[in-house]
């Protein structure tokens, strides 16, 4: 009966243990995007069970630190359950984790990409926004 209680409960505590590990190692930095900027942008939803968010948070570190100086990056996690990121799911249609609006520097978009895409790829994306 004893065993039967403990598994039970490493059943239930090591998911919950899981996510709020992942949630609290990834970045929260929510910024407002400004729709005339002299810099192109790049608004992230990504959540941090998503296994395709990960994929892409590493495409990211690898790439965006090349043109950090010539493009903006915002990232909504999409699991905070606060008004101001519900708004932003709403105002870009998000549906789906992750998904990536490029937008040129008058602020319009340019690309959308949802899911993961490969590492040339999107490097091919950044090299063309302007």
């Amino acid at each position: 009966m004893k065993k039967n209680i403990i598994i039970v409960l490493l059943v239930l505590i090591i998911p919950i243990l899981g996510y709020m590990f992942l949630s609290s190692s990834s970045n929260n930095d929510s910024m407002s995007v400004d729709a005339k900027t002299s810099k192109p942008q790049i608004i992230k939803f990504t959540s941090a069970m998503c296994l395709d968010c990960q994929t892409m948070n590493k495409i990211m570190k690898e790439i965006y630190p090349m043109y950090k100086d010539k493009i903006s990056l915002t990232e909504i996690q999409v699991q905070d359950n606060k008004p101001s990121t519900q708004e932003w799911i709403k105002k870009y249609n998000v549906t789906l984790v992750p998904t990536i609006i490029l937008m040129n520097s008058n602020g319009e978009q340019v690309r959308r990409i949802e899911g993961a895409v490969d590492k040339a790829v999107f490097e091919g994306y950044l090299k063309g926004l302007k």
